[in-house]
């Protein structure tokens, strides 16, 4: 049987066919374009609603979670990495937030203290002769000094750089984490003051010491670097760079990052940066009395007498020392530091949380008194230690 054409069907042409698939270049730009949207839309309400969270106010805590803790008054804790060390006059205890033992370091310290620096710590006997240098994994080295110990600093690598009495003349020693001496300076008090103050940068590379001294009567200060590495290696006793502060005593010096370090003053802060030779900055008087200071790798903050009004303001700059938030408050608390974007502050059964806002996300008094307040993972979700027991809480309205 002969098969009957279909005289509907026609070949398309090209300029047919290249109409279709740019029909359909359209329709998916469309869908796509929808999709986008959507997504946007979906991450601006979930953005929006977590700004809304972190910046409201509230005004109770409600306990999720209670883990018991060992009932020692001579227990100390920070918080380190994913974890938090317990450390006491005998021995050093990691544990996770959970309050379970990660690992023990024994131990024996008359006046323990505790200095951090990026995944390492070290914790030293006040007055004693003993460091020990740990990270998230256990102990690292352990040094026996020769003097006893007035201050420390720690580098990220485990360097450790250590201020030692001795008599009228204090001995500045940088030892690697396995405790081998590195470097030992025997300080000329007579021409250069009383060190004070030091801090060494991630690497280790750069030490940065505060010194004291008095010339007619009048109170001074100096700021010295050392650099260890190449380009300290022609100068006199690798000192880089020196600057003379007039009339202030500069009690405390730390860094941001591996150029960037900070002094502080009673009443004012500096900014100096440098990768090989650290060099000033710039200079900011607040003209207010400093009660505390703390810091992150992004932020510099300090809690302030407020002469005009009872109680006192946080202030909170960045790196290049520009201002970027005050906030003022009423209360004392005697346990100030900045975790991510919260400024947390507690004192016995007294706790504030600020935001880098400058949001009073909470401030009131507790169940218990605290010695830590730890963010931990989750919205408004915090970690509490006191002697007696380990909790998880909420902020709720």
């Amino acid at each position: 049987m002969k098969q009957k054409k279909n005289v509907d069907l026609r070949l398309v042409d090209n300029a047919n066919l290249d109409k279709l698939k740019m029909n359909a270049r359209k329709q998916k730009a469309k869908r796509t374009g929808r999709r986008l949207i959507y997504i946007l839309l979906i991450v601006m309400v979930l953005g929006g609603t977590i700004l809304l969270l972190e910046n409201q106010t509230y005004t109770k805590m409600l306990k999720v979670a209670t883990y018991e803790a060992q009932n020692l008054d001579t227990n100390l804790y920070a918080q380190f990495e994913d974890g938090i060390v317990r450390y006491n006059r005998d021995g050093i205890v990691f544990l996770n937030k959970k309050n379970e033992e990660r690992w023990i370091q024994p131990c024996q310290m008359k006046n323990p203290d505790i200095k951090i620096s990026g995944k390492t710590f070290a914790v030293f006997d006040v007055g004693g002769n003993s460091i020990m240098v740990f990270n998230d994994r256990g102990l690292k080295g352990e040094m026996k000094t020769t003097r006893p110990i007035e201050k420390i600093a720690v580098s990220s690598q485990g360097i450790i750089g250590a201020i030692l009495r001795n008599e009228d003349t204090p001995v500045i020693t940088l030892y690697d984490a396995m405790g081998n001496v590195l470097v030992e300076y025997t300080v000329p008090i007579g021409t250069i003051g009383y060190p004070v103050a030091l801090e060494l940068s991630g690497d280790g590379k750069i030490l940065g010491v505060s010194y004291l001294f008095t010339k007619g009567g009048n109170i001074q200060s100096k700021v010295v670097f050392y650099n260890f590495g190449s380009a300290g290696d022609k100068k006199i006793d690798h000192q880089v760079s020196i600057e003379k502060v007039q009339d202030e005593i500069v009690p405390e010096i730390y860094t941001l990052d591996d150029s960037t370090f900070v002094t502080v003053s009673d009443d004012s802060f500096t900014v100096y940066e440098g990768k090989e030779v650290p060099k000033k900055k710039i200079e900011v008087q607040l003209g207010q009395e400093i009660r505390s200071s703390f810091h992150t790798c992004k932020y510099i903050g300090f809690v302030l007498l407020n002469p005009d009004k009872s109680g006192y303001e946080v202030k909170l700059y960045n790196k290049n020392g520009k201002p970027i938030m005050n906030k003022e408050f009423i209360g004392e608390y005697t346990n100030v530091k900045m975790v991510g974007d919260d400024i947390i502050m507690n004192s016995g059964k007294s706790a504030c949380i600020i935001t880098k806002n400058g949001t009073i996300k909470y401030q009131g008094e507790l169940e218990t008194e605290v010695l830590e307040i730890i963010p931990t993972l989750g919205l408004n979700r915090y970690l509490m230690v006191s002697a007696e027991e380990l909790s998880i809480i909420y902020l709720i309205k």
